[in-house]
Formats: C-alpha cells, structure tokens, sequence
C-alpha cells in the first residue's frame, strides 16, 4: 500500500502484520483469569481492525481458542475476505445477508463456547441483553485485552503516524504567515484541513482546533468567525490521519505585543512541555510525566489554569491508553506513543498549550512533530 504526497512521489507503506495478534489476545486473556476455552466477543471496530485488517463499519468478531469468525453483513463480505486474506489474520468470514442471518452466524460462531468473555467499555446495555438472549454460552466480564496490547505500536504502525505528523508540519508551515494577515479562525481552519491533505493526509484526525484571543481559554473551541488580531493567543490543534493511524500536535502562537502575563504564561508551558518530554520513557510511570508538567506549571502560580491532563496515547484512536494523567500508575512501555500537552488557560484573557506527539523509547523518547516551537518562531507581527 502507499500514500501520495505533494510533491507526487508514492510512499510505500510498510505492510501491517496481524496474523499473530488474536495469539496475544488469547494469552492476554489468560492473565485476566479468562478460561482457556472461552472466547472474547470484540465489537468495538478499531480493535477488530487491530486484530483482521478490516476496515469496514459493522461487524463483530469472536475470538475463539484456535481461530477468529467475523461476522459481517451484505455490504461487506468480499471487502472483509479481500483485507482478511492480505492481512493473514486466521480468520474466517461469515456473511449475513439478513438480520436473521447474522443472528444465526453469531451462534453458530459461539456454540462451541461455554464462556464468551467481553470488555465493557465496548458494549452498551442494549448490546449485552441482545447477545444474552441470542447466544446460549455465558457472558462474562473482562478487563480490557486489545485495548491494552494496542498501547505498543509496532514499526509499521509509527510509519504510518510519522507520515500523519509530517503533512500536519508541512500544512502547518505554510499557514503560519496567514495568521498575522487578519484572517478569522475558520480561514485558518479550513486552510490547515485542505493544506493537510494535500501533503498527505487522508482526513484530518480531529476537528482542527484554532483558537484565538480569549477563545483561546476554551482548551477545546470551536473555530468562528473571529479575526485573529494583534495581541492574541492563537491556539492551533492539529493531526492528520494516514491509513487509518493519527497524529497529534499543538502549538500556539502571539500576534506582536500581547499582555505580559500571557506572554509569561506561554514560556512557563514552553518550559513545563520541554521538562514533561525529557522524563519520558520506558519504566517511568504516566502519572509521573503529568506530575513533572504539573509541579512545574504550580511553582510558576498557575496550578489552577492547567485544567487538562498532560497527555495521552495515540493509534488507531485519537485518544486511547495509556493515559498521562494523575492516577494512571502504569509504566511507559517500549513503542508506545503519546502526547506531552500541558496547557494553561485563563478566562478572558487566553491559553496557551504546546503539545508534541513521541515515540516511548528505552532511554527516552523519539519527537514525530517537528514544527518549530522555539519563542522566536511562535512569536509573529502583524502585517496589517
């Protein structure tokens, strides 16, 4: 597979390998008390895309003790068995063409199995009844298992939101000297989305935030019509998407002369960001990166205006584990990739965030966002 970027060439992505996960799913499993006959019923699509390659919007699959059976309607029977058979994933598709049909091909899936084990966080109560009625073998709880071993990406994975990062640089480079030329928010917006696919990104990862003035006190605004003016704050969240992977970064800019405390506002953040990325990595605990923006951040007298945590991971969802927060006790792991964002916001006068998306290493960590952040480059004058 490849993507098309601006200049033309073709970059050939690496090709994902699954054919091994559901044997982690299952051993994963284990760990979590799971009987060794069960199986795990996954709906939740972006894991049923980490396990089988497909990318379709409905299905749900069974993970059993020797193999996988996707069950998928009409609409996506030779889709599943074409990114099935590329993706090597032991699987086996079942096509429904009816609701009856698909009833049927789910209880023919888990008719062997006594235990079907399920996260939670995937179902909702309307889900669980229906399956509970349907399927004859015991529905059982269970800790989350593919959202887990998700938290490591693996080479192929980082490529793909590397490239994801790199279209949000290039897209973001080209913008940055309309914002001293009195365009509103939305221009902003819609340059950076149309900027970002033109230098290869499939869809944005978000609804691209770009935030100015004391919109910028709002960590998560809505673009309007504003005009950006000398003396704002302007907020600017981006990511961009690439075969189905995100990325993540934030930068934030002062137009000429701004007030004096948002001015000191943005170097605390500048310095709380650069300290939060300096103690990631591999065996230090989430809670204790979020702990090293926070301190920061408090000793400066702006503990009450960091109303975010410090981050979080990114993958095939914006916002997945693991969480870099207060209370997330949990080591960084080899390969898993996260956000440092610290931010501080003040009502009526503006925000400031800097956020960066890393690659958790053994010694520290490896920066996909490249866009300058140094003072220099962040402050801007005015041309009108």
């Amino acid at each position: 597979m490849s993507t098309n970027h601006s200049n033309g060439e073709q970059i050939k992505l690496s090709p994902l390998v699954v054919d091994s996960r559901d044997e982690l799913v299952r051993d994963e499993m284990q760990l979590c008390g799971a009987s060794i006959d069960s199986g795990l019923l996954v709906v939740d699509l972006n894991n049923i895309r980490w396990l089988t390659g497909f990318t379709g919007s409905a299905g749900t699959l069974i993970v059993r003790p020797d193999d996988m059976i996707l069950v998928v309607d009409g609409r996506y029977g030779d889709q599943a068995r074409e990114q099935i058979k590329n993706s090597g994933a032991n699987c086996e598709v079942i096509e429904g063409r009816s609701a009856v049909a698909l009833r049927e091909a789910l209880a023919g899936a888990t008719a062997s199995l006594k235990y079907i084990n399920f996260d939670a966080g995937e179902l909702t109560v309307a889900q669980l009844e229906s399956m509970t009625e349907q399927l004859k073998s015991e529905m059982c709880k269970i800790a989350p298992v593919v959202p887990k071993l998700r938290r490591r990406k693996t080479e192929p994975e980082i490529q793909r939101m590397q490239l994801a990062a790199l279209a949000t640089d290039k897209a973001l480079a080209e913008v940055v000297p309309m914002l001293s030329q009195g365009l509103t928010e939305r221009d902003i917006r819609d340059e950076l989305d149309y900027r970002m696919r033109r230098h290869g990104a499939e869809f944005t990862s978000y609804d691209t935030i770009v935030a100015s003035g004391p919109n910028s006190a709002r960590p998560h605004h809505r673009p309007v019509s504003r005009r950006i003016e000398t003396g704002d704050s302007v907020v600017i969240d981006v990511g961009g998407l690439v075969d189905g992977y995100h990325s993540d970064m934030t930068r934030t800019f002062l137009i000429g002369d701004v007030d004096p405390v948002l001015s000191e506002m943005h170097e605390v953040v500048s310095q709380s960001q650069l300290l939060g990325i300096a103690s990631v990595k591999a065996g230090v605990l989430a809670q204790d990166v979020d702990k090293t923006c926070r301190d920061y951040i408090a000793t400066a007298g702006y503990a009450s205006e960091f109303t975010h945590s410090t981050g979080h991971g990114v993958g095939l969802q914006i916002h997945e584990m693991p969480w870099v927060r207060t209370g997330f006790a949990e080591p960084l792991e080899v390969g898993e990739v996260v956000t440092v964002e610290p931010g501080v916001y003040r009502e009526g006068l503006g925000g400031v965030r800097i956020e960066d998306l890393v690659v958790v290493t053994q010694t520290g960590c490896r920066i996909l966002t490249s866009s300058k952040k140094d003072r220099q480059c962040l402050q801007l004058q005015p041309t009108t």
